[in-house]
């Protein structure tokens, strides 16, 4: 090497050495934050992917506040829908986790459930006949038998992005809504306020469930009808309310209105003049996505978003021109379909997607691709004025799904049938954190590398 090529050399590194002392100074003064301190962008940052880590009962606020008991009772019930399945049978056929990795799995096979299962049906007889040690028995059954694991969602910077050597951006808290079960009045015929039919499930919608296959595809599904051999998308909402409804045989006719927020809600009690009274659920959807009209409400400036509430969504529709009222309803092009559920115990909720009887503020609706139907989760949900301005900390158990609810941490709390438990599913919109009860024998195998805290 040439004397000149040593002396540029020597300036090459004289220079570096002054550019990294003035870097450090002007962190160290403060001009420029720390690398670990600097704001990035969203776009900065992956999908989110889901994240898990072990918890514990006794860091779990409220834990020792909660009274379990109706929490116990639903999880039996749901139990009663594991065990008409066979023990090799998955235990969320829609769990869309494992796609590269078949280990990773939050719902297991349905043995997994059938011990803990088989000792709270004992339990609920023995708990109750001894009401003094009550609530600390059923603690410890939940303690024994099961391993809380908590779900948030992680965004790993992008590899060659500005953000590409800060830490994953961890999201502990999710939204958590209300929904309930409606009582509408309702007609037999169709009358002057009653013109909107409460139709059955069509012969010629088919369903799809995606994963079937494409193990990717897992919880993803479709609808429509065959058209010359091919399956094409089914109508939207605009469509089916457009057609002539003559032989559908309606189950019953709504006010337009009453028939938009009882699909939104999926199940109802219809009352009629003579007294007589129809309890229908969800029996099929056309496929379409469902779009939340106070979004639509929000972006056309008609209302704004700090005052969408259920209670004044409808409002809005109540007034409004009845052709108006339908162009704003026909922004969500996902339509419901109902059938009578004449073998319903009226003394408890509408049944669920699991099939299981729903309890009030016990139930709750999850995203089935991350989530088993019938698994415990406690939610700590921050202070919501539909619960006295204070946080909502209880047993939960995942019992139902819903068109909206997506996400890991996302549920829908269900707070009971009529008017007053519309009001507080209406107004319900909080962050909350979501951990989900595992039978040990499954918590145990998953795999170490997907929980962050594992020992």
């Amino acid at each position: 090497m040439s004397a000149f090529s040593y002396t540029q050399l020597r300036l090459l590194l004289a220079g570096a050495v002054m550019l990294a002392a003035l870097a450090a100074a002007l962190v160290f003064s403060g001009v420029v934050p720390p690398y670990y301190e600097r704001e990035f962008e969203d776009e900065d940052f992956g999908p989110p992917e889901l994240d898990l880590r072990f918890a514990s009962f006794d860091t779990m606020t409220g834990w020792l506040q909660d009274d379990p008991g109706p929490a116990l009772e639903a999880f039996v019930r749901s139990c009663q829908r594991f065990e008409t399945l066979a023990p090799e049978a998955p235990a969320n056929p829609l769990e869309n986790l494992g796609i590269n990795d078949p280990a990773l799995t939050l719902s297991g096979t349905v043995a997994d459930w059938l011990r803990p299962c088989a000792e709270a049906r004992a339990l609920l007889v023995s708990a109750y006949s001894d009401p003094g040690g009550r609530r600390g028995a059923l603690r410890a059954f939940f303690e024994f038998h099961f391993t809380p694991v908590e779900i948030a969602t992680a965004r790993a910077p992008l590899p060659d992005g500005p953000a590409r050597r800060a830490e994953p951006r961890i999201e502990k808290t999710g939204t958590f809504t209300g929904y309930f079960e409606p009582v509408y009045e309702a007609s037999r015929l169709p009358t002057e306020t009653h013109t909107a039919p409460v139709l059955p499930r069509p012969d010629d919608l088919i369903e799809v469930d995606l994963g079937n296959f494409r193990d990717a595809l897992k919880g993803e599904r479709i609808a429509g009808r065959v058209e010359g051999g091919r399956l094409v998308p089914y109508d939207a909402r605009a469509e089916i309310e457009a057609a002539d409804h003559a032989g559908a045989a309606p189950l019953a006719w709504l006010d337009p209105n009453d028939l938009f927020f009882l699909q939104i809600q999926g199940s109802g009690r219809l009352q009629f003049e003579d007294g007589s009274s129809m309890r229908v659920g969800y029996a099929a959807q056309n496929g379409h996505l469902y779009t939340a009209i106070g979004r639509v409400m929000v972006d056309r400036a008609i209302m704004p978003l700090e005052d969408i509430t259920m209670q004044s969504i409808r409002g809005w529709l109540d007034e409004a021109a009845p052709e108006d009222a339908q162009k704003l309803r026909e922004q969500n092009a996902s339509y419901v379909y109902f059938r009578e559920l004449d073998d319903a115990d009226p003394a408890l909720g509408p049944l669920g997607a699991q099939g299981a009887p729903l309890t009030t503020g016990r139930s709750l609706a999850v995203d089935r691709r991350y989530h088993t139907l019938g698994a415990p989760v406690w939610v700590d949900i921050e202070p919501v004025e539909e619960n006295g301005d204070k946080p909502i900390r209880r047993l939960m158990i995942a019992q139902d799904t819903g068109g909206a609810i997506k996400g890991p941490v996302r549920g829908d709390v269900y707070w009971g049938s009529g008017e007053e438990a519309g009001e507080i599913a209406g107004a319900m919109n909080a962050k909350g954190r979501m951990i989900v009860l595992l039978p040990r024998r499954l918590a145990e195998r998953i795999p170490r590398k997907y929980l962050r805290n594992a020992p």
